[in-house]
C-alpha cells in the first residue's frame, strides 16, 4: 500500500457522538492526523459515548465505551479546560498547525469559548472550519437543539417510513447521525480541494436537517410538480414503492423466530421460476400470470408465498430462489452478517483495533478500498487525555515540567 491519501491533513477536533465523530473517523482512517479535544472536567458528558455501553464483559467507564471506540479509531485524544487562559493558548498553538477545525455543538458554542471561524481565522488566514448542528448557524430553527431522531421527524423522513394503516415508524436508531457524519465528511474533503486550488480557507455550516430534506427527493418531487402528498388514497401508505413494478416484491416470514426472507420477481419470467420453486397448485392461478395480475391481487399472492415460506428455512429459500436465478437474500441479523457469512473477512469490513484500556476491540471498517492509498485502522479510540504529552511535547513543543505545571493547574 502506498502513502495513505490523507496523511498530509491534521484536524483539530471537537467533534462528538457520530455526526461529527463519524466523518472525522473517516479522515483518521485514510491517514489525516485527528487531535480530538475534551474537557478535563466535563466526564465525557459532551460526548455521551465515551462512557455509554456496549461494554465488553467486565469492564465499564469513561474509557470504555463501546460505541465511542468505535466513532473515534486512529484518533489522538487531548484534554483542555478552555475556562484557563492556559488552555486557551494551548488551543491557539495547535490551530495555528492545523488544517481544519470540527465541531458538532449547537450553534454559537465555539464562539462563546472565543473560538468562532472569525478568532479561528486571526489565528491561521486558511485555516477551514467545518461546523454540523442540527440547523445550522442561519435561519428560524438556529437556535434550537437537536438529536438524530429529531432530525429525521422534522426533515420529513420519519413520516415516509412505516406500514399501512400504521403509524410513522422511522428510520432506526439515529439515522440522521450516519448521514450527517457522511456529509461532514465529503464537506471537509471538497473544502481542502477548494483551498488546495485557490489558497482559500472557509466555513462550512452543515444542518443536518437540511441533509435529511435532502434525502426526501421523489416525494418533494412529486408534491412540488404534481401536488400529490406521500400518504393518499390508491397508494401505499408506507415507504414501499410502486415503481419500478414487481410482484412479489416484498419482505416474507421464515422458519423460526423473527426470521425473514427477501424475494423479488422482475418480470413474467422470473415469476414463472419462482413458481417451479414453489411448486404449489396455487402458482398456477391464471390471475397470477402476468405482472397486471399479480399486482391487481398482491394481498393473496404476498399471503400465499408468506404461508410457503414460512415453514422453510430463511437460507434455505434464498438459495432455492439464487439456484432459479431469482433475486433472493435472507434477512440477516447483524450477528450472522459479522460471524457466519465468508465475505465479511474477505471485506475487511469490520478489523480488530487496539485500545489501551480495552484491549482488541472489533470496530467498523470502511466500505470502500483504494488500490494505491487505502485506510487502515489499528488504534482504537483515545482513553480520556490518553495523548496529551504526545501532542504538547512532540508536536507543539512545550516542556514537560510545562505539561506537569498544567496538569497540577487544571488545564489539563
Amino acid at each position: 500500500m502506498g502513502q495513505q491519501a490523507l496523511s498530509h491533513i491534521r484536524i483539530c477536533d471537537f467533534t462528538g457522538q457520530l455526526a461529527g465523530a463519524g466523518a472525522t473517523k473517516f479522515l483518521a482512517a485514510f491517514g489525516a492526523e485527528v487531535i480530538r479535544i475534551e474537557d478535563p472536567l466535563n466526564e465525557g458528558r459532551w460526548d455521551i459515548l465515551r462512557g455509554m455501553p456496549p461494554y465488553k464483559p467486565g469492564q465499564q467507564g469513561l474509557d470504555h465505551g463501546g460505541a465511542f471506540n468505535n466513532h473515534n479509531v486512529n484518533k489522538l485524544g487531548i484534554t483542555l479546560n478552555l475556562r484557563t487562559p492556559e488552555a486557551k493558548e494551548v488551543l491557539r498553538k495547535l490551530v495555528a498547525v492545523s488544517d481544519v477545525v470540527t465541531e458538532n455543538f449547537a450553534a454559537g458554542v465555539l464562539d462563546r469559548m472565543g473560538f468562532g471561524y472569525e478568532e479561528l481565522k486571526k489565528i491561521r488566514p486558511d485555516i477551514i472550519y467545518v461546523s454540523n448542528c442540527g440547523f445550522g448557524h442561519s435561519g428560524p430553527y438556529v437556535n434550537y437543539k437537536t438529536w438524530g431522531p429529531i432530525v429525521q421527524a422534522v426533515s420529513g423522513l420519519t413520516f415516509s417510513s412505516g406500514l399501512p394503516d400504521q403509524p410513522p415508524a422511522g428510520w432506526g436508531y439515529s439515522y440522521m447521525d450516519h448521514t450527517g457524519a457522511y456529509y461532514m465528511a465529503m464537506a471537509i474533503l471538497m473544502a481542502l480541494h477548494h483551498r488546495n486550488v485557490t489558497g482559500e480557507g472557509q466555513w462550512v455550516d452543515l444542518a443536518c436537517t437540511e441533509a435529511g430534506a435532502a434525502l426526501n427527493g421523489p416525494a418533494v418531487l412529486d408534491y412540488s410538480a404534481n401536488g400529490r402528498p406521500t400518504r393518499r388514497e390508491g397508494q401505499p401508505h408506507a415507504n414501499h414503492s410502486d415503481w419500478p413494478a414487481m410482484a412479489p416484491h416484498n419482505i416474507y416470514p421464515a422458519d423460526g423466530d423473527d426470521e425473514w426472507v427477501a424475494i423479488a420477481c422482475r418480470d413474467d419470467d422470473e415469476w414463472k421460476a419462482l413458481a417451479g420453486v414453489i411448486g404449489e397448485r396455487w402458482t398456477r392461478d391464471p390471475r397470477f400470470d402476468r405482472l397486471t395480475g399479480r399486482r391487481e391481487w398482491q394481498d393473496e399472492l404476498d399471503r400465499n408465498i408468506a404461508n410457503w415460506t414460512a415453514s422453510r428455512g430463511k437460507f434455505e429459500i434464498a438459495e432455492a430462489c439464487q439456484a432459479a436465478g431469482l433475486p433472493a437474500a435472507a434477512v440477516n441479523k447483524p450477528e450472522e452478517r459479522i460471524d457466519h457469512d465468508p465475505n465479511t473477512e474477505a471485506w475487511g469490513l469490520w478489523p480488530t483495533v487496539q485500545q489501551s484500556a480495552m484491549g482488541d476491540v472489533r470496530v467498523d471498517g470502511i466500505p470502500v478500498h483504494m488500490s494505491q492509498s487505502d485506510w487502515s485502522m489499528e488504534r482504537g479510540g483515545p482513553c480520556l487525555g490518553e495523548h496529551n504529552e504526545q501532542v504538547l511535547v512532540d508536536l507543539l513543543g512545550y516542556e514537560q515540567a510545562d505539561v506537569e505545571r498544567f496538569r497540577q493547574g487544571g488545564v489539563l
